[in-house]
C-alpha cells in the first residue's frame, strides 16, 4: 500500500511532464499528489529516489522523521535532517534531496493542491511566515510519540475498507497539523520573530524575491533598487546573516531550476536559457559550465 502511494506520488509527476510540458513552459516541473491526500511512511531507500534533480513542491506536505539522518535543499538553504524533526513543505516548495541514511524511516501526509484550493484555512499566511525562518523543527521525545502514534492512526484508519477518512474529515486533520505546527513552533525561542532582527528579515525577503524574480533578474542591484536599500547594505547583511554571498542565492535558483528542466523535460536547451532570462545560448552554456562543470548538454545526458 506504502509502495503504491509512493508509485502513485511520482506517476502524477511523469503524467504532467508528459502531457503538459510544452516550449513555453517557463516553471521548473512540479510534483503533486494524485488525489487529496495520502497518508504513509517511505523508508531512506525510497527517499534517495528523489535525489535525482531538484522539483518544486505542489501539494502540502507534512514529515515526522522517525529514525535517521537526512540532507536536502528546501528552497535555497541546505538543511541537516534526524530523528524527532518534523518538517512542513508549503507549496511552491523547492526540494533536492541530497542523501537519506539507509536506516530512515519518515511519516508523511501530503495534501494535493485541488485539495488546497478547495479549503480555506485562516492560519496559512501565518504559517508561510513560520516556514520563512525554517521549515524544520526539533520535536521533544514526548510530543514526537504522539506525531508518530497519531501518524500510525491514521495510515490505519486510511487503509481499512472502507475507509474511515475521507476528503471531508481530513480537512479537520489539515487544520489540526496546521494550528499543532503554528502553536509549537511559535513557543520555541527560534522562532520568535523579534523588532530588532531586521538583519533577518532583509535576508528573508530578499531570498523570497529571488525565488519570486530569478527569472528575470539576475543582478543584485536589482533587489536591492526593489528593496529599497543600498547594494552594500544588501549584499553585507545577507553575507552575515546566511554566510553567503547575495550573488550565489541568485545563482542557486537559476541553477536549480536549470538542472530541473535539463533532467526532466525534453525542451531544447536554448528554450530552457529563455525561460531563465538568458536570451544569449551560448552565454547559459557558459554560465552553466562554469558553476556545475559540465555544459547543459552534458548534464542532461550524464
Amino acid at each position: 500500500m506504502i509502495l503504491r502511494n509512493i508509485r502513485k506520488f511520482i506517476c502524477i509527476f511523469a503524467a504532467k511532464n508528459k502531457n503538459t510540458m510544452s516550449v513555453e513552459a517557463k516553471n521548473i516541473p512540479l510534483l503533486d499528489c494524485p488525489v487529496d491526500y495520502l497518508i504513509g511512511d517511505a523508508s531512506g531507500k525510497i527517499m534517495n529516489e528523489y535525489g535525482r534533480f531538484p522539483c518544486k513542491i505542489k501539494c502540502g506536505v507534512y514529515a515526522y522523521i522517525v529514525r535517521g539522518t537526512a540532507r536536502a535543499t528546501i528552497n535555497i538553504t541546505q538543511y541537516s535532517f534526524c530523528k524527532g524533526d518534523a518538517l512542513l513543505l508549503e507549496p511552491g516548495s523547492f526540494l533536492l534531496i541530497h542523501e537519506f541514511s539507509e536506516d530512515a524511516l519518515v511519516y508523511y501526509i501530503l495534501f494535493s493542491s485541488s485539495f488546497l484550493d478547495k479549503n480555506t484555512f485562516n492560519n496559512r499566511m501565518s504559517l508561510t511566515a513560520l516556514q520563512l525562518r525554517s521549515p524544520i523543527i526539533h520535536v521533544a521525545e514526548e510530543q514526537g510519540e504522539v506525531l508518530k502514534n497519531m501518524a500510525l492512526l491514521l495510515m490505519q484508519a486510511s487503509n481499512t475498507r472502507p475507509s474511515m477518512l475521507n476528503s471531508e474529515r481530513m480537512v479537520h486533520i489539515f487544520n489540526l497539523l496546521q494550528s499543532s505546527y503554528a502553536s509549537y513552533a511559535r513557543s520555541r525561542d527560534e522562532y520568535i520573530v523579534r523588532p530588532t532582527d531586521r538583519k533577518t528579515e532583509i535576508y528573508q525577503d530578499y531570498c523570497q524575491m529571488v525565488l519570486k524574480h530569478y527569472q528575470e533578474w539576475h543582478h543584485v542591484r536589482q533587489y536591492a533598487e526593489a528593496m529599497r536599500i543600498t547594494l552594500p547594505h544588501l549584499c553585507s547583511t545577507v553575507k552575515n546573516v546566511s554566510n553567503r554571498t547575495a550573488g550565489d542565492i541568485i545563482i542557486d535558483a537559476i541553477l536549480t531550476d536549470a538542472k530541473a528542466q535539463l533532467k526532466i523535460t525534453t525542451l531544447p536547451i536554448k528554450e530552457i536559457a529563455i525561460t531563465l532570462g538568458f536570451d544569449n545560448v551560448a552565454f547559459f552554456n557558459r554560465f552553466f559550465k562554469s558553476h556545475v562543470g559540465a555544459t547543459p548538454k552534458a548534464y542532461r545526458n550524464s
